[in-house]
Order: C-alpha cells, then sequence, then structure tokens
C-alpha cells in the first residue's frame, strides 16, 4: 500500500484517517500542529505521542521532504534563492526576499510551465508534474528554518501556473492558513497567473482575501498572443472581464504585471493602450524590467521603464516599477532548475 502524504492532509482529513485506524481523533490536532506549528517531522520525535502510534504513522504516511541542492545568497541585498531538489529527482525554486516589513518568499507550484511565455526561464527545461500542496509548502518551512528567519508574506510566482495546479494550490492555501497550523492571513498571499481565464472564475468564488496578480506584459491581443501562448485561448476582453468579476466578488484589487521589453511593448502607444484597457478597474499596475534569460533576446531600458511609469501615471493609472532583488545570483525563477537539468542530463541523469 503506498503511503499517505500526511503534510497534504488538512485536520479533518487526518481526523478521519486517525479514526478509520481506532485512533482517537483529537490526536490528530496534536499531530497537526507538531508538523505545522513545531516544525517535526519525524514521527519518533513527536513525544506527547505514544510509541506504538508513532509506529502505526510511520506505517501509513510519509512527509514529504526538501533537499537543498544549491543555495546563492546576493551580497547587495540579502535576497537567497534555493534550488531544492524533491524527493523523486526533479527541482523547484524558491527565493526569499528581505523587505523593511519583514521577509516574503516567492515559492513554486509546478516542476517546469506548460504556459511557454517567451521572456521566461521558467518552461525551458520542460514541463513535468505539478506539485503537491506539501512539495509548497515546504518550500516555505524549509526556508524558515535554514535562513532562521519568519515568513510574513508568499507569492506565488515561482515556477510554473498556480491557476494550472488549482486543487492542489487551493489545498496549500487553506493549510497555510489554518488556524491550528501556520496560521497566515491570506491576506499576506499573492497568486500570480497568466491568465487561465475559468480558474479566475473559480478563485473568485472562494473568496479567500488573496492578491491576484495578473501577468498582463501586453494592451493588445496581436502583441500578447505572440509573447504569451495562453492569450490565443482566453482573449485580453476576456481575461480583463473575468478580473473585474473578481474585484466584484472579492472587494480585492488586482495588480497588472507588465514587463517591460524594448522594442516589444514599451512605446508611448503602448502605454496608452494600457492605460485605455485599465480605466476605471479597481488595479496597481506593476512594471517589471525584463530579467536576463541566456536562451532569450529580450532586455529593458531602466530609464524606459521609468518613462513608461510616468506616462501611464499621466493617464490616471497607478503604476511603480518592481524593485529588483538578487540580480547577482539570477533570482527570476527557472534558470536554476534549467541549469541543473542540463548538468543531469550531461552526467546520465535524468530529471523525470
Amino acid at each position: 500500500m503506498d503511503k499517505i502524504d500526511i503534510l497534504s492532509l488538512d485536520l479533518n482529513e487526518l481526523e478521519d484517517i486517525l479514526a478509520a485506524n481506532g485512533e482517537k481523533k483529537f490526536r490528530a490536532k496534536q499531530i497537526f500542529q507538531w508538523l505545522h506549528v513545531k516544525r517535526v517531522f519525524d514521527f519518533d520525535k513527536m513525544t506527547d505521542i505514544s510509541v506504538q502510534l508513532r509506529q502505526r504513522l510511520k506505517e501509513i504516511f510519509c512527509i514529504n521532504g526538501l533537499f537543498t541542492q544549491k543555495k546563492l545568497e546576493s551580497c547587495m541585498d540579502n535576497t537567497v534563492k534555493y534550488l531544492y531538489r524533491l524527493s523523486d529527482g526533479n527541482f523547484v525554486e524558491t527565493v526569499l526576499m528581505e523587505y523593511s516589513y519583514g521577509h516574503s518568499i516567492c515559492v513554486s507550484t509546478q516542476v517546469g510551465c506548460k504556459m511557454g511565455c517567451r521572456f521566461c526561464a521558467s518552461a525551458i527545461a520542460g514541463f513535468v508534474r505539478s506539485l503537491e500542496p506539501s512539495e509548497i509548502l515546504m518550500q516555505i518551512y524549509e526556508t524558515e528554518r535554514d535562513a532562521g528567519v519568519h515568513v510574513s508574506g508568499v507569492v506565488l510566482m515561482g515556477i510554473g501556473e498556480p491557476l494550472d495546479n488549482f486543487d492542489n494550490v487551493v489545498k496549500f492555501l487553506s493549510l497555510l492558513s489554518h488556524k491550528d497550523g501556520n496560521n497566515l492571513s491570506l491576506r499576506h498571499v499573492s497568486l500570480s497567473t497568466c491568465g487561465i481565464v475559468p480558474r479566475i472564475y473559480d478563485l473568485a468564488e472562494l473568496k479567500l482575501g488573496l492578491t491576484l496578480s495578473v501577468s498582463l506584459h501586453c494592451p493588445d491581443d496581436k502583441g500578447r498572443s505572440e509573447i504569451m501562448p495562453v492569450n490565443r485561448t482566453y482573449h485580453i476582453d476576456s481575461l480583463i472581464q473575468a478580473c473585474r468579476d473578481y474585484i466584484d466578488k472579492t472587494g480585492r484589487r488586482v495588480t497588472f504585471e507588465y514587463a517591460v521589453i524594448d522594442g516589444v511593448n514599451s512605446s508611448d502607444n503602448d502605454a496608452d493602450k494600457l492605460a485605455d484597457l485599465l480605466r476605471g478597474i479597481n488595479c496597481h499596475v506593476n512594471l517589471i524590467p525584463v530579467n536576463k534569460v541566456k536562451e532569450r533576446n529580450y532586455h529593458t531600458a531602466r530609464s524606459g521603464v521609468a518613462d513608461f511609469a510616468k506616462r501611464l501615471g499621466k493617464r490616471g493609472i497607478n503604476a511603480t516599477v518592481r524593485r529588483t532583488l538578487g540580480s547577482d545570483i539570477e533570482a527570476a525563477c527557472g534558470q536554476l532548475r534549467r541549469d541543473a537539468a542540463e548538468h543531469d542530463n550531461l552526467n546520465g541523469g535524468a530529471v523525470k
């Protein structure tokens, strides 16, 4: 019998499994807190549980761990980038960022990405699979343990498309915010999507309180379809309508991410079209200097981003330029995984 991934279970599920095995339900809360509050991942160290139950737990459950394959620390701004190896040998990336108000973490939700955005490194090494809730959660737990810090904000903007892994991401969010566990308010969580429209409607219905960040990156269908293949399925008009619905249902402002790419989407005309597109929407525009990726030929002049922001501001659109973090360690997600996959292949290994 395959063992059950205990870190992916919510408290009710854990209660039901223990009860089915003849145990008292209250034991579930003890175990849940050992895992999610005390961060103990060895059943033998759960000292207020009988030896017999600990042995039974080892027979029924497994704990999905992460192993640090590589760690890069920025000498510029204290950003730390982790390349984690999963139990099946695949890799994901996690980035810890330091701000004046505390630490935020950017987590991955898939091994690779299907979306194929032209300026992004995440899809270069190919899509393999979606992450389990435990594998997303452990990126936070292991990073906090290694860095000795408490994370106060979470961004789902690493490798993968969160809404393409909808059920596991929602389960992760439930575990992350559970009052008897980690207890992080979802108001401190931002979920970034390239625009899978049906799932935006599904997310709105859940009213989780998180911030929805939409990777827009172009103000018209022609240009967006060239750099973001998802737009060929979900056009801008349907995406914007889904965002309006999200705002109406949740009362939460939407953030639109816009990577300013020289010669692609950076002209005054592009800024004007973006302002027209977003007029009347309760939103914020986050302008991003595009990250350098060796397989791509896109670049951004910093002055061009600032000029783009000023033009949007004159048109009444609230826009800021994202602070660049970890530029000396290639903190944009996907590049370490790509290099690790290439290394394994060259040495006869296989990233599954």
